[in-house]
This record gives structure tokens, C-alpha cells and sequence, in this order.
């Protein structure tokens, strides 16, 4: 390793570790004591990072306050720093860290609020594909064992014990929204078949049928993962659901294949 890269490592170290010195090496051009200078840059680095997240989880925001929020997102970032430079993109596993985060135990849903908030992100950042028309959909073979299902790239699914998504709408729609069951739990769907991401309460067992298309299962397998996880699962139902929300990109059994994603 080069002198400079050794230099590097060492300075990041100490950027995102309040209990590190400032590497010696580092010197300023008038020959004055740099720690006051790279202490500010330490602030200012911890400033937009935070900042970053609040604008991308502003329901986890909302619901712990602020001084609490942003002690919080401190104590992620020292643990776990932007791995690339867009940071629009910073925090996919703030839920992760969250879950583990002992002082955020009396908000139980807070991670999976998270979760939800960061697939909103990543859903909008997808590639784009082009949903198949009903026509499409009506001449694909119909051996549901031998059919595997292609989602549009931008679909995340988020499980949850807790009523996320009436969380969520809650605070996107506080005027227009009723009291929440805390008793019941919700599924997420997410994603952006179009321009708008959209989120969508998926009924029982839908959340596993539909990770179990992503992770390439046939149909007929999906389904029956989905009624063993979950005896209120009802295929006809979720398969309405997902035809309205055009995520079905592609279809194919086994070397058969109808029109898949196509670029726009």
C-alpha cells in the first residue's frame, strides 16, 4: 500500500471516529495547527450525512423527534459509512442497524418503517421496464407449474409484523387518514411500474408469493409456499393485485418466453 492510500485510510478512520486523532501527518499551508480545522471538517461531514437521512427517512423522523433522530443517525454513521458518493442512496441498512440500536426498542416498528422508507428510494432509482399489456398476459402459456414470473425491477417486498403501511400513509396523509389498529401487521408492496413509486398493502401470503417469484419459483410453487406460510392466502385475490399494479415484466416456461422488459 502507497504512502498516500495508508494516508487515506487513516484520515477516514479518524473522519467517522470521534475517539481517533487526527492522522500527524496532516499539515496546513500557513503552518498552523490543523486539529481545530479538521474537527470542523468532522462536524460538517457528520452534518450532511445526517441530513441525508433525514430527507430520506423523514417518517422515522417524525415519529422519534429530532434529537433523538439525529443522535441516532450519528451513532450509524460511525458504524457504517456511505459506500458511494450518492448519497440519495445512504442508509439501505439503517433498519439493520436500528433493530440492533437498544434506545429504539420502545418503537418496535421503527426498523420496519425504515425498511419501507429505503425500498422507496432504491424503487425510484430501478431501471425501467415496461409492464406486459393484457394481451400479453392472455396468449402466455398457461402450465402455472412450468411458469416463472419476471417483476419489473423496481418491486421490493417489506414484511412486517406491524402496520407499517397505515404508518406510513398516517404521516403522508395526516387529514385524510383513520386511527391505527396497532394490532395488525402489513405487507408491503413496493414499486414504480411508471414515474411515481407507488406502496401498496398486500393481502395475507402475498408477500411471500411474490418473494418467492423473485427469487425465480414457478407459480405454482410460489403459491404453494405462500398457502404454507399463511392458510388465509388467496391466489386469485393477489394475482388481481399484482395485475393492477403492472409489475408483471416478463413470463416464461422454461426455454418459452413472451415479450419480456423493454428499455424505454
Amino acid at each position: 500500500m502507497t504512502l498516500l492510500r495508508m494516508l487515506q485510510k487513516k484520515f477516514c478512520l479518524a473522519l467517522l471516529d470521534r475517539t481517533r486523532s487526527m492522522p500527524p501527518e496532516i499539515r496546513t499551508a500557513r503552518q498552523e495547527r490543523p486539529e481545530r480545522r479538521f474537527n470542523v471538517y468532522r462536524n460538517n461531514v457528520f452534518v450532511s450525512l445526517t441530513e441525508a437521512l433525514v430527507a430520506r427517512f423523514p417518517v422515522c423522523h417524525a415519529l422519534v423527534g429530532d434529537e433523538f433522530f439525529r443522535a441516532m443517525s450519528r451513532m450509524f454513521i460511525e458504524l457504517s459509512p456511505p459506500r458511494s458518493p450518492v448519497l440519495m442512496t445512504y442508509g439501505d441498512d439503517f433498519g439493520d442497524f436500528i433493530e440492533t440500536f437498544p434506545p429504539a426498542r420502545p418503537v418496535p416498528y421503527l426498523a420496519d418503517v425504515a425498511r419501507l422508507e429505503a425500498a422507496l428510494t432504491c424503487a425510484y432509482h430501478a431501471a425501467d421496464a415496461s409492464p406486459l399489456t393484457v394481451d400479453e398476459l392472455a396468449s402466455a402459456p398457461c402450465r402455472w407449474e412450468q411458469i416463472h414470473v419476471e417483476l419489473h425491477p423496481s418491486v421490493r417486498i417489506i414484511m412486517s409484523p406491524y402496520p407499517i403501511v397505515s404508518i406510513w400513509e398516517a404521516h403522508m396523509r395526516p387529514d385524510d387518514h383513520p386511527m391505527i389498529d396497532g394490532s395488525m401487521a402489513d405487507d408491503a408492496l413496493v414499486a414504480r411500474p411508471d414515474l411515481d413509486v407507488e406502496v401498496h398493502r398486500l393481502p395475507p401470503g402475498a408477500a411471500v408469493f411474490l418473494s418467492m417469484l423473485l427469487r425465480g419459483a414457478t407459480l405454482k410453487a410460489s403459491a404453494d409456499q405462500a398457502i404454507g406460510s399463511n392458510s388465509r392466502f388467496d391466489l386469485v385475490t393477489t394475482l388481481s393485485g399484482i395485475l393492477a399494479s403492472r409489475i408483471i415484466v416478463g413470463l416464461r416456461s422454461r426455454d418459452e418466453q413472451t415479450p419480456g422488459p423493454a428499455p424505454r
